[in-house]
């Protein structure tokens, strides 16, 4: 029996595959991500479920898939639901809050950057962040410049609200950083 040049790969076993060299480090990240992060690989991935329902998965890249807070990195999150950008900037305010950070001034700042840059999402968008220590945090969606913001408090506080000791989500901070 002979195959033909037809035969199509169930999507279900393709999904798996990229799956599985993802989780292996061999497949490298997004064309944005590589650009920008010397030798990306992920580091780790998690979702963030609220009661009954999957909101986003995220995934951290870093260079050799090791996160040094020092060095760039970069953060994706596809959606699995729709949500509003003002929400979106809305909550990471309210995250850097529950963290510690009270310089009311440059959260108001910080809050009206974000929800200028950061889009309405539906399900299947992804919004990559990237941080460039002591400079600036850029903004994709879907692989497009969205926006950055010049500030390296402010890259410290954002990705903090998912890769510090004091996350609001313990466990999703634990799957992107590769911890048992």
């Amino acid at each position: 029996m002979s195959c033909s040049g037809n035969y199509v790969m169930p999507r279900k076993f393709l999904a798996a595959l990229v799956a599985l060299l993802l989780s292996a480090g061999l497949v490298r990240a997004d064309d944005i991500i590589n650009q920008t992060v010397p030798d990306a690989r992920m580091v780790g991935q998690g979702v963030l479920s609220y009661a009954f329902w999957d909101i986003y998965e995220a995934t951290l890249y870093a260079p050799g898939g090791k996160w040094d807070p020092s060095r760039p990195f970069a953060l994706s999150i596809d959606y699995f639901r729709a949500l509003d950008g003002r929400a979106i900037a809305d909550r990471s305010v309210q995250e850097m809050r529950n963290q510690g950070f009270t310089d009311e001034v440059r959260l108001a700042a910080w809050h009206g950057q974000m929800a200028t840059i950061f889009p309405d999402v539906q399900k299947g968008t992804r919004l990559t962040a990237i941080h460039m220590p002591g400079a600036e945090t850029d903004f994709y969606q879907d692989g497009r410049a969205i926006g950055t913001i010049r500030d390296a408090e402010f890259g410290r506080r954002f990705f903090a609200i998912w890769l510090a000791e004091n996350t609001s989500e313990p466990g999703l901070r634990q799957a992107l950083l590769g911890m048992p």
